[in-house]
C-alpha cells in the first residue's frame, strides 16, 4: 500500500513537472521574440538619433565602484524613503523595478515583506482589494533604485489580481510555507497563472517559516527539500529557505535580484544541507 501511494505521488509530481516544462518552452519562445523586438527597437532608436538627434532618455547603467579592490555588491538604504507619496526628489535619477509576490494565504508573506521594507513603510503602503503595494528605495553603486513590491492576497478572490501584479515585473517571488506541503503544491498553479502574463521575469521560489521547519522530523524535512528543489529546477528558479522572525535570507533574496538584473558580483554559495536554510541556484 505504501509503495502504491509512493508511485501515485511520484506520478503526480511528474505530471506537474511536465506542465512546468511546457510553460518554460513557451516562455523561451516569447523571450526570443522579445529579444528580437528589443534589438529592432535599439537599431531603430539609433537611426532616429542619427537623423533627428533626439535625446537619449534611457536610465543610466549602474556606475562602477570607486574602489576596484572591493568588488562585492553593497546597498545603502535611503533614509528618506517615501517621504512623500507623490514622488521622489529626482525622478530622472531613479530606476524603478517592479516585483511580484505570489502564494497562498497565511504563509508569512506579509511578515517577510515587513522585515525587508520596515514597519514605517508598511504604514505608507498602498492597499487595494486583493493587493498590497510597498516601496523600498536604496542606492547601489551611485544609482538610486526603487523596488515597488506587489503582494497578491492568497485567497481565491485575489487570484484575479495576478495579471496586474505580474505585468512588467522584473522578478516574481513564489512563496510557500515550509511547514505546509499543500502550500508548496499550490506553487504550480501560481506559476502557470503568472507565466500567462509575464514570460521574462526572474522566478524565485521561497520557503518561509524556516525557524518552525527545523523543528520537524528529519525525514519530513528531507521530503520537503527534495520536492522544493524538484519544483525549482522545473521552474528554472532559484530556491531560498527563509525566516522573517530571524531575518534569514530575506535581504539576500533582493540582493540576488539586483545581481541578476545588473550583472553584479554574487558571492553567496549554495547550501544544500538538510536542516540548514537552503540556497539552490
Amino acid at each position: 500500500m505504501a509503495a502504491q501511494k509512493f508511485h501515485e505521488s511520484t506520478g503526480k509530481m511528474t505530471q506537474l513537472c511536465r506542465k512546468i516544462v511546457h510553460v518554460n518552452i513557451r516562455r523561451r519562445i516569447i523571450e526570443k521574440i522579445t529579444v528580437f523586438r528589443r534589438l529592432f527597437k535599439l537599431i531603430w532608436d539609433k537611426i532616429l538619433v542619427c537623423s533627428i538627434r533626439m535625446p537619449n532618455t534611457r536610465y543610466r547603467k549602474l556606475l562602477p565602484k570607486r574602489n576596484p579592490s572591493s568588488p562585492s555588491m553593497e546597498c545603502q538604504e535611503d533614509p528618506n524613503t517615501m517621504s512623500s507619496s507623490s514622488g521622489y526628489e529626482s525622478d530622472s535619477d531613479l530606476v524603478s523595478l517592479k516585483i511580484s509576490v505570489l502564494g497562498d494565504c497565511q504563509i508569512g508573506k506579509t511578515s517577510f515583506l515587513l522585515k525587508y521594507v520596515g514597519d514605517e513603510q508598511e504604514k505608507r503602503s498602498l492597499q487595494m482589494k486583493g493587493l498590497n503595494v510597498m516601496d523600498k528605495i536604496m542606492y547601489i553603486q551611485g544609482a538610486k533604485i526603487a523596488f515597488k513590491i506587489w503582494d497578491v492576497g492568497g485567497d481565491n478572490r485575489s487570484f484575479d489580481q495576478v495579471p496586474i501584479a505580474c505585468k512588467d515585473a522584473v522578478a516574481i517571488l513564489f512563496m510557500f510555507d515550509l511547514t505546509s506541503r499543500c502550500t508548496l503544491n499550490s506553487i504550480i498553479g501560481w506559476y502557470n497563472e503568472a507565466r500567462k502574463w509575464n514570460q521574462t521575469a526572474i522566478p524565485i521560489l521561497i520557503g518561509t517559516k524556516f525557524d518552525d521547519f527545523v523543528q520537524l522530523p528529519p525525514d519530513i524535512q528531507w521530503t520537503v527539500v527534495t520536492q522544493a528543489r524538484t519544483y525549482a529546477r522545473a521552474m528554472k528558479a532559484t530556491l531560498f529557505f527563509s525566516s522573517a522572525t530571524h531575518n534569514i535570507n530575506v535581504n539576500k533574496i533582493f540582493k540576488f535580484i539586483m545581481a541578476k538584473l545588473f550583472n553584479l558580483p554574487w558571492t553567496v554559495e549554495k547550501n544544500l544541507n538538510v536542516g540548514e536554510p537552503i540556497i539552490d541556484f
